[in-house]
Parts: structure tokens; sequence; C-alpha cells
């Protein structure tokens, strides 16, 4: 026999209520209604849910058996409606996050780490790549979003992007470095020291050529290329290596005292650091919820960043 579960749900509000009229004000109904459905299910049982003649109403065997798989009804329904709420708000789903790796690495994985802390039924599953990579993943559908230095004229067709950092390079190194020790370090000092460069197709590459060629230098031995963020740290803490790194990166590092940036001024990009998603494809409640709560910590270091470093850092 099918039952009503709305009518299971009726019995164990009635049940555990004590009464006809206290389960009608618990399920928002009236009365009469409650006590008509409640016949009507009794004429289809062929059974009695409830003693007749007793006050208050006494549940009979079967009405207290129905009661149980009433409340497990009543159970999954608000566990189903807080499961719709926590989605439709963002606040559980997956989101796909995909980025270069140094910024990934270096800035968005203690934003990650945050997020998680706030929501932590978001499952967040990140890659990486370069532009490139990344649209065609934005274009397959096999990420949501990317974090990624685009030029603000040059945004692939069909993506949408919006800025949150605009580029900002240093020449960075291990503060042992003896140019770190020194106040103002001379440019001419610079050329001297081996370099790492980034990967050849990461957009660092390009910067670390335009940079030193921005101050003059135009010969530069190259040590080390490629390689992680934990690499390169590691190398730049072994060695009186020097490299360009981006601001950002070396400002979220600055607790660890891996690294650090000399005061020296090279010329910057023009890309900025920002998200690119489909403009064509909706965005899912978790990926939008993770897109507002990075802009806001790019705001908020950004700020920091201001603070901190106001004109100092950037001597010649």
């Amino acid at each position: 026999m099918q039952l009503d579960p709305s009518h299971l749900r009726m019995l164990a509000a009635i049940v555990d209520a004590g009464g006809l009229v206290e389960g009608a004000q618990k399920l928002g109904k009236s009365q009469p209604s409650v006590s008509r459905t409640l016949s009507m299910l009794e004429a289809r049982l062929g059974s009695r849910l409830f003693e007749k003649g007793k006050r208050p109403l006494r549940p009979t065997e079967l009405g207290l058996s129905l009661a149980v798989q009433g409340r497990l009804i009543a159970e999954a329904a608000e566990a189903a409606a807080r499961a719709v709420a926590l989605y439709s708000g963002g606040k559980s789903g997956t989101a796909r996050i995909a980025g270069t790796p140094v910024f990934m690495d270096g800035v968005v994985s203690n934003m990650i780490a945050a997020f998680q802390t706030a929501f932590p039924d978001v499952t967040i599953n990140q890659s990486y790549g370069y532009l490139a990579d990344l649209t065609e993943q934005l274009a397959v559908g096999t990420i949501d979003l990317a974090i990624c230095p685009v030029h603000p004229d040059r945004v692939p067709d069909g993506l949408s992007f919006k800025s949150i950092l605009p580029g900002r390079n240093v020449i960075a190194c291990a503060p042992s470095h003896p140019l770190a020790r020194r106040a103002t370090p001379r440019l001419a000092d610079i050329a001297a020291y081996p370099w790492i460069a980034p990967p050849v197709d990461s957009p660092l590459y390009e910067d670390l050529r335009l940079a030193l060629s921005g101050i003059g230098v135009t010969e530069f031995n190259v040590s080390f290329t490629g390689g992680s963020l934990a690499s390169i740290l590691n190398v730049l803490a072994g060695s009186d290596a020097l490299t360009v790194m981006p601001y950002s990166v070396v400002f979220m590092q600055q607790h660890l005292k891996a690294v650090t940036a000399l005061p020296i001024r090279i010329d910057h990009p023009e890309r900025k650091l920002g998200l690119l998603w489909r403009a064509d494809r909706q965005m899912r409640p978790a990926v939008h919820r993770f897109m507002g709560f990075v802009e806001l910590e790019f705001r908020e270091m950004a700020r920091r960043i201001v603070e901190k470093e106001k004109a100092a850092l950037w001597r010649r």
C-alpha cells in the first residue's frame, strides 16, 4: 500500500504535539482539515491510529509505528531543505579553479585555506596552467574559473575578465643576500649575480627580460630555470641568486622570511592579475562565492601592501 508521505508527517506531528489542535498548529493548518485528513487515512488503512474516546489522544500500536516513519520523512525533508539552502547560497558544492603556478602557490593557496575554513562544505579542485591552456580549459568546461595575468586589451574571445591586482614585479632574493643588506644597492652590482629564470612559457620569463633591459642589464647568467615556487625559494635560500617575482608573492611569503624584495624600481608589465570565466555559462553558486571571496582577499592584500610599502620599496 502506497501512503502519502505528507500524511505520515501529519501523523507524527499529532503524536509529538499530543493532540489534533496542537498538531495542526505545528503544521500551520486548521484543526478541521487535519481531522478530516486523519479520518481519510484511517479509512484507507482500515485501522484506527488513535484509541477511540481517549483524552488526551493516545496513539495505537500502528499509529506509533507510522509516526516513526513520519518523523524520518520530516527529518529527510528538513535535511533536503538545508542542503538546497547551502548549495544555492554557495556554501556547498564544488569549485574548479586553475591559475598560473607562482600566483596559485604563493598567494591564492592561502586564500583557498581561508575560504575552506569559512565554508568547509565547498570542495576546491585546483590545477595549474598559463593563459593559453587556461583559455582552452574554460572553453571545454574542465574548469570554472581561472586566476592569471592578462593584458586588459587582450582578453580571449568568449571570456569575461575582472582585474584584481595590477602587475607589479620586483627583484627578489634571500634576506641573507649581500644586496639585501645594502640600503641602496647599485644597479651595476646586479648583473654580477646569477639569476633564476621562470619557465620559458610563463609570463614571468618575459617580465625578467623586460625588467633587466629596463635597468640596463642585457647580459646575465641564468643558473636555474623552471621549477615550482617552493624550489625557487629553496634555491634562493641556498645561493646568492636573484630572480624577478610578483611583489604580491613576495609580500605573502614575508612571514616565512624566505624571500625579500630589493629596493630597486623595475619596469612592470601591462598585464593585470585577474579572474577569467566563461561569459555564456551560468556560474555555480560555490564558484560565485569563491570568486567574491578572492576579490575581497586581494582588495585587502592590496591595501596592506600600500600601507606597508608606500614608496619605500621603490627607491632607486
